[in-house]
């Protein structure tokens, strides 16, 4: 595409140019066009003197052809903040209170990285299934362990300090296998109205998927030692199994608190890794909150669409209790192609195209008529 036809893309909307100028237009900006200029000079100057301005060029010309950077490229690059240009992140968390154990860091050291984090403008995730279980053996103080859930909460306080101090507000994505001993207390963690700066999701494996499907039982386990055995035993790979557990009861638990308070959600973490394309190299086992632009939730005006609310400060409703959100609200953090699933009765729900969906059977057997098209 021409340079010269940059602004015959699409006639400017008026919301659309207040949520520019409200976060991403910097100093004199006004249009689309200025902020492309900025983030293609910006991008450019990594390059040596004689290359930057082609590389300014095919960055702008990208731009103006169609390709829309991350929220946190266009408001940081070419400025004098000192943010991450990278919208989303998910920090390794291990079983120690200092230092590293295991490649990973200890849980205060990862409590500092996503404070660093959060505070240059990302978005964090956590998978805290490496931390011992409520009641495990604490092998230097021959004390008994305070469980994932304890700590969740120093990260969620840090989480509401760092909004509190004027920084964007964080997002924080809270995972727990669904194998982990204390599987149920993450589960019903938030009918408290407690973690309210986490979303939160269980970390689905084939195997649990199956025991839900046969009516069978799963190991909840642990690599750390219980305080108490009694009950427990060891596998042979070292490992402990605290309890046994009936997969239906889980899933029915997981189910229940999804309707009462819209949390946990599910990961499908063994479907992730098998779709994922760098699967080679690395595994996946945890994610960053997100969700579609037109995901409704109550706020203390009425039902209101997430797109509706992108940088508004407003109060979201949750078991009766409104959570204010900061003046950044939500905020936007990327692009994917939705479907549209629509029932025989009419509903309809858009989603990604590996988006699960629990349906219910008919007394026959056979499941309910299901139909997707592509919307964008």
């Amino acid at each position: 595409m021409k340079l010269e036809q940059a602004h015959v893309l699409l006639d400017d909307q008026p919301i659309s140019l207040d949520v520019l100028q409200e976060k991403y237009a910097k100093g004199n900006e006004m249009t689309a066009d200025d902020v492309r200029r900025r983030v293609a000079r910006g991008l450019a100057e990594v390059e040596v003197p004689g290359l930057r301005a082609e590389w300014e060029r095919r960055f702008y010309e990208a731009m103006v052809s169609g390709f829309i950077p991350g929220g946190r490229v266009n408001s940081a690059v070419g400025t004098e903040i000192s943010a991450t240009l990278i919208n989303c992140f998910v920090q390794p968390v291990g079983d120690a209170i200092s230092g590293t154990k295991d490649g990973l860091p200890s849980i205060y050291v990862a409590l500092n990285q996503a404070a660093e984090t959060m505070r240059r403008g990302g978005g964090v995730g956590y998978d805290f299934s490496n931390i011992r279980p409520r009641g495990a053996l604490v092998q230097g103080t021959h004390s008994r362990a305070s469980g994932p859930l304890s700590y969740m909460r120093v990260f969620d306080k840090s989480c509401e300090t760092l909004e509190s101090a004027g920084a964007r507000r964080g997002a924080q994505m809270g995972m727990l296998r669904c194998d982990h001993p204390d599987i149920e207390e993450f589960i019903h963690a938030k009918r408290d109205g407690s973690l309210s700066n986490f979303n939160m999701s269980v970390a689905v494996t084939n195997a649990f998927m199956r025991a839900v499907e046969s009516d069978g039982t799963i190991d909840l386990w642990h690599n750390a030692e219980p305080h108490d055995r009694e009950g427990a035993s060891q596998r042979p790979d070292g490992s402990w199994v605290y309890r046994k557990a009936r997969a239906r009861d889980l899933f029915d638990q997981i189910m229940h608190s999804t309707y009462d308070h819209a949390e946990p959600g599910v990961v499908f973490l063994d479907r992730i890794n098998e779709d994922n394309n760098l699967s080679y190299c690395e595994t996946i086992t945890a994610t960053n909150p997100c969700v579609p632009a037109d995901t409704w939730v109550m706020t203390t005006e009425g039902p209101r669409q997430v797109g509706d609310l992108v940088g508004r400060s407003h109060a979201t409703v949750a078991d009766g209790v409104a959570y204010g959100t900061g003046e950044p609200g939500f905020f936007a953090t990327g692009y994917k192609r939705l479907v549209q699933l629509r029932t025989r009765e009419g509903f309809r729900l858009r989603l990604t195209a590996d988006h699960r969906v629990r349906v219910v059977r008919s007394a026959a057997g056979a499941p309910p008529a299901l139909r997707t098209t592509r919307t964008r």
